[in-house]
């Protein structure tokens, strides 16, 4: 079995397009603090010290989706944590929709990646850690 077979590559693919995401905006909330969000100043000096908090532990979080990649097969603890993370991420941002009303198109984007994507990607990295693991039975390594 190779790589393509057992769907590593793809998936190995996915995870570093959808990783960009949070690292990018990571660094954006960084840098920009509330601005980022395309609000008005003045805004509290602690709303700008929890964004950018925040923003910090968003960009974390999305670099280390990036370092599950490599042997992306081996890493399942890795990635169910960081999963789990994002996950409740997600149900904090659908307590926000359900009590504050609807967000912006980005982070209804983000909800549902968090909610949906996100368990199906453990999903996929099961089955691509199975079948690695399969297959190192099979070839008696």
């Amino acid at each position: 079995m190779n790589e393509r077979t057992s769907g590593k590559t793809v998936l190995q693919t996915v995870v570093a397009v959808l990783a960009a995401t949070p690292v990018l905006a990571g660094i954006a909330g960084v840098v920009s603090g509330p601005e980022f969000l395309h609000v008005a100043a003045p805004w509290p000096v602690d709303l700008d010290s929890h964004l950018r908090f925040l923003s910090g532990f968003f960009l974390a979080v999305g670099l280390a989706w990036y370092s599950c990649i490599p042997g992306i097969e081996a890493k399942t603890e890795r990635f169910r944590l960081l999963a789990a993370c994002t996950f409740c991420g997600g149900l904090a941002r659908l307590f926000s929709l359900l009590t504050a009303g609807e967000p912006s198109a980005g982070h209804i984007a983000g909800l549902c990646g968090e909610l949906l994507v996100v368990p199906a990607l453990v999903w996929w990295q099961t089955r691509v850690a199975n079948k690695a693991v399969l297959h190192a039975r099979l070839s008696g390594a």
